[in-house]
């Protein structure tokens, strides 16, 4: 896929869920490494004891509540989740009755049947940190050409993350990196009366390309430290668990993000200097200030948005649509939203992608009453 473009739709809103069990960093008594807090931000993140479906499912209803929303005019999901174990590996190392229960196309059908919209089109994927990008590109090229979506309907991409199910709380380098959570973002046609978009959806993709190293992998490993809600810790007997190559990733993303911006802008005909706020995946806050310096290389000059990762850690696919719902009345212009990400496991290849976006006449009209 080359890139995607299009002024048919947008975002009308985003609405989060974090879990209530918020996981500090005491807890790791002095096991993670003393710069860490430097280089990433991260304080503290949120531990989910509910499953990807219950999450999003209690996103979708803050969605309800915020938005006065009615599920019915959903027109089709995108169901974004990085904590779901991909099926060769979960073939390789889980009996089959564990496996099929990572299947995300089942997944996805399973949330629109909670919400009671048995009929609605759903698709599932997973795409690490890159999966709002990719579900935003799947909407455009997929769900668009199939659905007649109707002025009053909209699609919803869902991102749930519990990474902390796939975590080894004894590994330095990642066990206190990433964060549980849940976002709904609703996508409407521009012309939309009752869904309004604020945002509008000018660009939108994701693709893997190949890398020098392996920088992701899964391992199954027996007696994997685990928190307790208590404050204490337990070892579960045997559990499937990621491993990343940090300084790697570290090395690659801020390349990677400036290489998916500068795309964005050329497939839409865009100027480096349109671009108002740039709001990168939060991988991390030093990711972002190394990020923010290829960005300015490109000849942009707008805000770079950094430090989103203190209470809630790496969110991965759940990042941009968080971070728009943080800065929601502070964007304006042009806002071009770029990710990085590992590659499959075990393969060396990472994934890079972009959304851009332009605000509404509306959305700045409200931004000053806001303001």
């Amino acid at each position: 896929m080359d890139g995607t473009t299009s002024g048919r739709i947008g975002i009308s809103a985003i609405a989060t869920f974090e879990p209530p069990w918020v996981l500090g960093n005491d807890w790791f008594e002095g096991t993670i490494p003393r710069k860490f807090v430097h280089h990433t931000g991260i304080e503290a993140r949120p531990v989910s004891l509910e499953d990807e479906v219950t999450m999003a499912v209690r996103a979708a209803r803050a969605l309800q509540r915020e938005t006065g929303c009615d599920l019915a005019d959903c027109a089709g999901v995108v169901f974004v989740s990085p904590s779901f174990i991909p099926l060769p590996v979960a073939r390789q190392h889980l009996p089959p009755e564990l496996a099929r229960r990572e299947r995300l196309q089942r997944t996805a059908k399973q949330f629109v049947r909670r919400l009671g919209l048995p009929d609605c089109l759903a698709l599932g994927i997973n795409w690490f940190c890159c999966g709002f990008s990719k579900a935003c590109a799947l909407v455009v090229e997929r769900m668009l050409p199939a659905v007649d979506l109707h002025e009053n309907q909209f699609f919803l991409v869902v991102t749930s993350s519990r990474i902390s199910r796939i975590t080894d709380y004894a590994c330095q380098q990642t066990a206190a990196l990433f964060g549980d959570l849940a976002t709904v973002t609703m996508l409407s046609r521009a012309d939309s009366p009752r869904y309004p978009v604020h945002f509008e959806l000018l660009y939108a993709n994701a693709q893997k390309q190949p890398a020098d190293g392996v920088f992701f992998d899964f391992h199954l490993r027996e007696r994997v430290l685990a928190p307790d809600q208590d404050g204490g810790r337990h070892y579960d007997e045997r559990r499937l668990v990621f491993s990343l190559d940090g300084m790697g990733i570290a090395d690659i993303a801020p390349r990677a993000m400036s290489s998916a911006t500068a795309a964005a802008l050329s497939a839409t005909g865009h100027s480096a200097d349109q671009v108002r706020y740039v709001v990168p995946h939060q991988a991390g806050a030093g990711i972002v200030r190394l990020t923010a310096m290829k960005i300015e290389q490109l000849g942009i000059g707008g805000e770079v948005i950094n430090g989103l990762t203190a209470r809630v850690g790496n969110v991965s696919s759940g990042s941009i649509p968080y971070s728009l719902k943080k800065k929601w009345n502070s964007l304006s212009g042009l806002i071009a939203c770029p990710t990085a990400a590992v590659g499959s496991p075990g393969l060396r290849e990472v994934s890079h992608g972009c959304v851009l976006l332009r605000a509404t006449p509306l959305h700045e009209r409200a931004r000053q009453v806001a303001a």
